[in-house]
């Protein structure tokens, strides 16, 4: 294996990653020599993805730790179990959100709005601030939220999603800038259409599926495993030098 893609003996923790990006990210960091923690908030699922994982690289790489992303101290608790199976943190990828409403924002509910900031902006912020000392100290490490190229453009119905989007871009720019001279770099990964579950409902239907690829270069939905080899690179050696960005993967979207 390329040294810059070896991540052999390191430890990523993946919110999410029971299925769909957060899954193939912690299966192909695991390919490539990490430990990774297996988290979202069902047992079944988390064990279901630690044991194929496993399976597939031929070694325990994988333990499932359950968390709510909600929950500061179920956060806390998942970081703390981390760090004792392991000692130690050297990856974080944020990818757990959540969008419980798909509609115009003069419609929006505050329970609506409040949940998805919560989730996808401030529970980022949380775990961050729990995990980012560690790296400090050993002044290394790497921190990358999934985002979405719905945080660079406008939306008639999923406008609170995109918004904390956006947010999360900004929150990796300032945080880059505030842990780049202790060597912990930040970034963000901007997928276009992935076929997840999450995405299900703009990809189940064929006909919804030709409308909503369309307007893309390549004219096809992605797959999780196309947005899972960015994150490899951004916690390798290959990706040393590059922090504070937005990288976008969504088959040409936002450039046709």
């Amino acid at each position: 294996m390329s040294t810059l893609f070896d991540l052999t003996g390191q430890t990523a923790l993946i919110t999410g990653s029971s299925k769909g990006i957060g899954k193939a990210i912690a299966h192909r960091m695991a390919e490539h020599g990490a430990n990774v923690v297996i988290s979202s908030r069902k047992q079944d699922a988390c064990d279901a993805a630690r044991d194929e994982i496993n399976a597939a690289v031929g070694r325990e790489a994988a333990v499932t730790i359950t968390a709510n992303i909600a929950d500061k101290a179920a956060l806390q608790r998942l970081v703390d179990e981390t760090n004792a199976r392991f000692g130690r943190i050297d990856h974080l990828v944020c990818n757990a959100a959540s969008n419980p409403y798909f509609g115009p924002m003069s419609g929006m509910g505050d329970e609506a709005f409040t949940k998805i900031l919560q989730n996808n902006i401030v529970s980022n912020h949380w775990l961050i601030q729990m995990t980012a000392p560690q790296m400090l100290a050993r002044k290394a490490g790497s921190i990358t939220i999934i985002s979405s190229i719905g945080g660079l453009r406008g939306s008639t119905v999923l406008g609170a999603y995109c918004i904390s989007k956006s947010a999360d871009m900004q929150l990796a720019r300032n945080l880059a800038a505030e842990f780049g001279p202790s060597n912990v770099r930040v970034n963000t990964i901007a997928p276009g259409l992935v076929k997840t579950d999450f995405a299900k409902a703009l990809w189940d239907n064929p006909d919804i599926l030709k409308q909503s690829t369309a307007g893309s270069a390549l004219k096809r939905i992605g797959e999780p495993d196309e947005i899972a080899g960015m994150a490899v690179f951004l916690a390798a050696k290959a990706g040393a030098f590059t922090t504070g960005q937005t990288f976008v993967i969504d088959g040409g979207a936002t450039a046709v």
